[in-house]
């Protein structure tokens, strides 16, 4: 029962009655609040209720005696007393008596006044179905369609309405609402946090191997396990995510996350997990330092991960230890043999050298780091990597980060539930519970969660089925809403001026290795006190599916100097709302980001790709010079539109076509799937492969 109903049933106001709960020890905040079954019980006693009128009437006189205590006292100091007459003594007092109880009239009136509004604000979950909202204002189905048509908001009895059509279709009809906490939220917020220094534990390091493709990365975790994991992966490339724990006889336990690249690494950060302590940097001696490895470097530093750097593969003739040690020291990770802080470990996973090194410096770097966790609360861990099995059904290997995993326990995992039927190790053997910092092996949940999901316990599966339930309208929700907006230039300065953003982080990629330095030069120097800039990865070739993942977890704006996105980088960006620019001119880069900064940004132009063409063969003719034949394979290539040509995502020329013809007809456009014959106007070097991009600018008016 909620206290404004258990307030009307007792004949007082909701005010009067928390003051009475509190005073029985109970915990409410509002009329709003739920009192447990108990403490109803013991306020609708027959000798409860004598007592609550009682105290009522004797606040009531408190209040009076204090209000009209200062009131004679002033009256006193300013105007002197003096004897009234027989006939002026009763109008005296009468009149002394109605000015001290004014102000307790009107603070009452007040109070009222406030509960009467709070009663009239109607809490509203987001997001609600129309239907659901029609009950919650109490009118008509169609009379709520209509209205929201009149906002142009077309929906049907199940659609699903966001906060701000809420809001917008309440004020006209004028109602008041407010948005009310969901009790998956309330759960969530809810949980017990390791506030208490005296119940937390040191918890073994969560490490990540990150490198090269190639460089040893499986085969290294092979050699430390002692079991053979890369042999069960296809062309002994590790394809997908898998957590693993290793006991060191005598000095503890280390779990490795050994992922397929850097890119799940940051996508798991994006969701907003960060599960890893340290990261393990795998370069190949005879290799050295190579573009993914800068990659892999720029994901951990923006993560705040200490990194160790393991020199793999130094069994090998070919093996360059100080020209690694060198490269290392260029992108400042100096070696601390060389007076640094890097720790670097020379390793071998083909003959086992130096792995025992290894495993101790990590154990080290985690006692530096002082991991604590409290294992005796509910707990909650994050998804590193899910799966149907034929036999168990979905599951999920988690790392549990705080608190203690039992058989037997109900789970929320995103907008997934269940009660958990059995946990494996990473040797596939079962366990009965699984401690923070333990990798385990999930069955019991009744959907597949996505990698970087939070996993936590609750108490009863009514509560988890209330939690998946809110949390699946949530998603389909933002799912009709469209992306989450990333920072863009165009709302850089607003942001500056909200007082809140001190850092504007950029991704740069250049055809160039040159220009990309170049580039992050001038921007950093464009630093003010009030915002840094801060180039936080940079490198040669076209934008792909790491950089933006980086962008996304780390709110930044991704540069393309003379390079493009591949498809799939440009499918992520748009889904994710980060911000893809394109520029040509170093000086328009930096004056734009100078722009932003001071809220002088003018009107932009967007690029609109109406086709791509690719070109399968190449003619020549001497009177219009190279012919590229090729097939349309998106939207439509026009003749009139400006046109780039696009050699293994990097961008060799943009200009104009001279020439677009269907057999010998000159044509105004072709459409996809058909084949045509392109020539570009003043660029000749047309080759097999090469994609033409079609592309018209769009003016978009500046958000400052």
């Amino acid at each position: 029962m909620r206290v404004h109903e258990l307030a009307k049933e007792l004949g007082i106001t909701s005010k009067e009655l928390i003051a009475q709960i509190k005073k029985m020890g109970g915990d409410v905040k509002n009329h709003m609040s739920l009192v447990d079954d108990a403490m109803v019980d013991g306020l609708t006693k027959p000798e409860a209720k004598k007592i609550i009128p009682e105290a009522k009437k004797e606040e009531k006189q408190e209040k009076g005696k204090i209000k009209k205590a200062p009131l004679k006292k002033e009256k006193a100091k300013a105007e002197p007393a003096r004897p009234a007459s027989p006939k002026e003594a009763p109008q005296a007092m009468e009149k002394e008596s109605e000015e001290g109880e004014e102000p307790l009239q009107a603070g009452l009136q007040k109070e009222e006044k406030k509960q009467d509004e709070e009663k009239n604000v109607i809490p509203i979950p987001i997001p609600v179905t129309v239907g659901n909202l029609a009950d919650l204002f109490k009118i008509k189905i169609p009379e709520l369609i209509k209205s929201l048509m009149g906002i142009g908001i077309f929906a049907n009895v199940n659609h699903l309405l966001n906060e701000e059509i809420v809001f917008k279709v309440a004020k006209q009809l004028g109602l008041s609402v407010k948005k009310a906490e969901s009790v998956a939220e309330k759960i969530v917020s809810g949980l017990p946090e390791d506030e208490d220094p005296k119940k937390l534990k040191l918890r073994p390091p969560v490490v990540t191997m990150m490198g090269h493709v190639d460089h040893g990365k499986t085969s290294l975790l092979d050699a430390i396990r002692k079991t053979n994991v890369a042999a069960r992966e296809k062309g002994a490339i590790t394809q997908h995510i898998g957590a693993y724990g290793v006991d060191i006889p005598g000095k503890g336990h280390v779990t490795f996350v050994d992922t397929p690249g850097h890119e799940a690494f940051t996508a798991m950060r994006a969701r907003g997990a960060n599960v890893t302590d340290v990261v393990v940097l795998v370069v190949a001696a005879d290799d050295g330092i190579m573009p993914q490895t800068i990659e892999a470097i720029s994901h951990a530093r923006e993560a705040g991960c200490p990194m160790v750097v393991a020199i793999n593969k130094v069994d090998l003739p070919a093996a360059n230890v100080q020209k690694v040690m060198m490269q290392l020291q260029k992108i400042d990770l100096v070696p601390e043999v060389w007076g640094g802080k890097t720790i670097c470990v020379e390793v071998s996973a083909k003959t086992g050298k130096g792995i025992e090194m290894l495993l101790e410096m990590l154990l080290l770097e985690s006692e530096i780091l002082e991991l604590k966790a409290n294992p005796d609360r509910s707990a909650k861990g994050t998804v590193v990597e899910s799966h149907i099995s034929k036999g168990s059904g979905p599951v999920a290997t988690v790392l549990v980060q705080t608190g203690t995993l039992h058989v037997g326990d109900i789970i929320v995992c995103g907008s997934y539930m269940g009660r958990i039927r059995a946990l494996r190790n990473d040797l596939g053997k079962s366990v009965r519970e699984a401690a923070p910092s333990y990798a385990v092996e999930v069955s019991g949940l009744n959907g597949v969660p996505e990698a970087g999901e939070e996993l936590f316990q609750v108490n009863s599966e009514k509560v988890a089925r209330e939690i998946t339930r809110q949390r699946e309208l949530e998603k389909r929700e933002r799912e009709m809403s469209g992306a989450h907006k990333h920072l863009s230039l165009e709302d850089l300065y607003e942001r500056i001026s909200e007082g809140n953003f001190k850092e504007l982080k950029m991704i740069i990629k250049a055809d160039v290795q040159g220009s990309a330095e170049a580039l992050t030069q001038s921007l950093e120097k464009l630093s003010t006190d009030k915002c840094r800039v801060r180039v936080i990865h940079s490198g040669m070739g076209g934008i792909n599916e790491s950089d933006v993942m980086l962008a996304t977890a780390s709110d930044a704006i991704v540069l393309g100097f003379h390079v493009k996105a591949d498809p799939k980088a440009q499918s992520i960006a748009e889904k994710e709302g980060v911000d893809l620019r394109f520029y040509n001119i170093i000086y328009e880069v930096v004056e734009d980001v100078r722009k932003a900064m001071e809220g002088l940004l003018e009107p932009t132009y967007q690029e609109v790709i109406e086709g791509k063409a690719q070109i399968r063969k190449i003619f020549k003719s001497s009177k219009v010079g190279t012919i590229g034949g090729g097939i349309v394979v998106k939207g439509k290539v026009i003749r009139n539109n400006k046109a780039r040509v696009i050699r293994d995502h990097i961008v060799v020329f943009d200009g104009k076509l001279s020439s677009l013809k269907r057999f010998k007809d000159d044509v105004r456009d072709v459409a996809q799937g058909y084949e045509c014959g392109i020539a570009m106007d003043g660029f000749d070097d047309l080759r097999e492969n090469d994609v033409i991009e079609s592309y018209r600018l769009e003016r978009m008016a500046s958000k400052l």
